[in-house]
Order: C-alpha cells, then sequence, then structure tokens
C-alpha cells in the first residue's frame, strides 16, 4: 500500500502504529519509595568526633605544669613568711615585705594559668572555656590568700600580699581561657624555668661582682650590679625562650601523631610564648603598682636611702622584664627558624 501523503512517519515500516502505542511505559517509583533526606543522612556514615588533642587549643603536660607551679608557688610564700617571721617588727619586716611581694605576684600568674589550663584543657566552646579558667584562678588566689591571712603576721602588710596574690591568680586563669592554649602553657613553662634559674643565679652573683670589676668605691659597685643585672637577665631571657621553643615542638609533635591534618603552629605562637616570661614580670610590675603601692609606698617612707633602694629596685625589674622579654622571643624565633627546611625551587618548564 502506497504511503498518503502527510502521513505519521514515526512508526517503523514493520511495526503498526497501533503496536507502538501500546507498548508499556516503564512505571515510576511512587513518592513513598523515595529515601528522604533524613535516610540519606542515617545511610551515610558519622564523621567521628574531633579529638581535642588534635586543636591548636589543646596544651599537653598541664597537670605537671599546674602541680609545678602549684609547689613554687607554696615555696615562695613560705620563703617569704620565713622571712618576715625572723626579721625585727616594724621597718624590717615591711622592707623584706616589699623585697619579696614581686616574687609572690609572679609566682600566682603562673600557678593560676597552670590550674585554668588543666582544668579547661578538652573545653572547646570559647565563652565556657573562659569562665571556667577565670573561676579555676579564683580559687587558686582564695586558696592562696587565705593560707596568707592564717600563717602570716595579721597586719597591713599581710592584706597587702593576700590582695595582690589572689589577684594575680584571677589574672592568669584569665590569661588561660585564650584560644591558644599551647601558647599559654609555653609562657607559663618558660617562666618557670626562669625564675628557677633566678634563684640559683644568687649563688654566682657574688663572684660575678668581683669579675666585673667591683671594688672599694661606690661607683664600681653600682657598675659590676648594672653588668651582674643585665648577665642574669639575658641568660634568663635565653633559657625561656628554648623552654617555650622546646614545649610547642612537644605540642605539635603530640598533636601531628594524633592527626596529620591538625593545623600546625606558626612562628607568631612561637615568638608569643618566648616573650611571655617577660610579658609576666612586665605584669608583675604592673600589679605591684596598682595593688601593692601601699606597701612600696611604706617602705620607701623608712628613710632617704629606702627610698632610692625601692626606686632602683623597681628600674631594675622593669629592665629586666624588657630583656628577658625581647632575648626570650628571639630565642624562640631563631630556634623556631632553624626547623623550617629550605623553600623548594619550581623550575619554568617553558
Amino acid at each position: 500500500m502506497s504511503k498518503q501523503p502527510g502521513s505519521s512517519t514515526a512508526a517503523e515500516p514493520d511495526q503498526p502504529e497501533a503496536e507502538v502505542s501500546a507498548q508499556p511505559v516503564p512505571a515510576q517509583p511512587e513518592a513513598a519509595e523515595r529515601p528522604g533526606p533524613a535516610e540519606v543522612e542515617a545511610a551515610e556514615p558519622a564523621a567521628p568526633a574531633a579529638d581535642p588533642a588534635t586543636r591548636t587549643g589543646y596544651a599537653p603536660g598541664t597537670l605537671v605544669l599546674a602541680v609545678l607551679a602549684l609547689g613554687w608557688l607554696g615555696a615562695m610564700l613560705w620563703s617569704t613568711r620565713a622571712a618576715i617571721s625572723s626579721a625585727a617588727a616594724g621597718v624590717t619586716a615591711i622592707s623584706l615585705s616589699a623585697y619579696a611581694l614581686p616574687g609572690v605576684i609572679t609566682a600566682a600568674l603562673v600557678a593560676g594559668a597552670t590550674v585554668a589550663l588543666a582544668a579547661t584543657n578538652r573545653i572547646g566552646r570559647a565563652t565556657l572555656r573562659f569562665v571556667a579558667a577565670v573561676g579555676a584562678g579564683l580559687l587558686v588566689g582564695l586558696v592562696a590568700a587565705v593560707a596568707v591571712n592564717l600563717t602570716y603576721a595579721d597586719n597591713a602588710t599581710t592584706n597587702t600580699i593576700a590582695g595582690t596574690t589572689a589577684a594575680a591568680a584571677i589574672i592568669g586563669g584569665a590569661m588561660a581561657g585564650a584560644r591558644n592554649a599551647p601558647v599559654v602553657g609555653g609562657l607559663a613553662g618558660a617562666t618557670l624555668a626562669a625564675q628557677l634559674f633566678v634563684v640559683l643565679f644568687s649563688r654566682a652573683r657574688d663572684p660575678l661582682s668581683d669579675l666585673f670589676g667591683a671594688g672599694d668605691t661606690q661607683q664600681s659597685v653600682l657598675d659590676a650590679a648594672k653588668w651582674v643585672s643585665r648577665t642574669e637577665s639575658l641568660l634568663a631571657g635565653l633559657i625561656a625562650g628554648l623552654v617555650a621553643f622546646g614545649y610547642l615542638t612537644w605540642a605539635r609533635r603530640r598533636a601531628t601523631r594524633r592527626d596529620p591534618a591538625a593545623p600546625a603552629l606558626r612562628w607568631p605562637s612561637y615568638l608569643a610564648a618566648g616573650a611571655g616570661a617577660g610579658l609576666l614580670l612586665l605584669l608583675t610590675e604592673v600589679i605591684i603598682r596598682v595593688g601593692g603601692h601601699g606597701l612600696l609606698d611604706l617602705a620607701a617612707a623608712l628613710s632617704d636611702a629606702d627610698q632610692v633602694a625601692q626606686t632602683a629596685l623597681g628600674t631594675s625589674r622593669v629592665d629586666n622584664g624588657i630583656w628577658v622579654l625581647f632575648v626570650g622571643a628571639l630565642t624562640a624565633l631563631i630556634a623556631f627558624g632553624r626547623t623550617l627546611g629550605p623553600t623548594p625551587v619550581v623550575e619554568d618548564e617553558s
């Protein structure tokens, strides 16, 4: 049969149009059979929870640091009490209290920071971490203040030591609420090491004074004392920078072992940790001059010689803090720079 003009050409020659239209259409799946979003999410494996040790907010060894810092604070409080108790009542006790106050304040700062780190090390939320850190520092400060009031003589100097010690511990706890906890751990360990070195270095002050030319004149004694102080600050900053670098390197390796994709600590962290010991010394001076100015004024008012001595001690403490800050920061940065490999050179293929 010949095709008529205008007829449909959709059907094959061997297959009629009726058969083409009669072919079954595949059934579409009903909507109820399609998996919903909740089922799709349930079918996918859940990502493992991140371990806090893989974050840059985790500081290793905080419990050991806290125990050492609390022991150091207890030793400073005990030695201060022993010195005041053995001195004659009145002017000598005031002078000794003013002289010992900076060491107690620095120890309280470190103790508050390390105890707060140990208490908040695995808290991820920033607000909760900060509140818990301040609470831990407050607890350390209250315990130290009560111990001072119970064991020291009841006078104005005792209240000053107790109040400034509590304030320093709270400030140290607030520092530990920072997000980058390894930096706080590094500067706390560096400060402990530097303070221990200062105590040991006191045995070498007299031989070094003779070495630097201390003689019979007052000017030679002052010049020698200045060089001894600078030598002490230089070595303390060097030790602080090396300890800070070692602690941050340890923290980085521990985080990498737990999670190879953990973010690495960069050079600003090493800079801050290395400078941290000097920053704490300068912060100690601020706390003393704000909270302990009454005790310093009493000590300076005893005599003209005491006034000159207190002024010289304050200037020496500031200079020491600045030296430790810069030397520690440079030492940590140089040590970190030596761990960096050479930059790969990309050859131009054109």
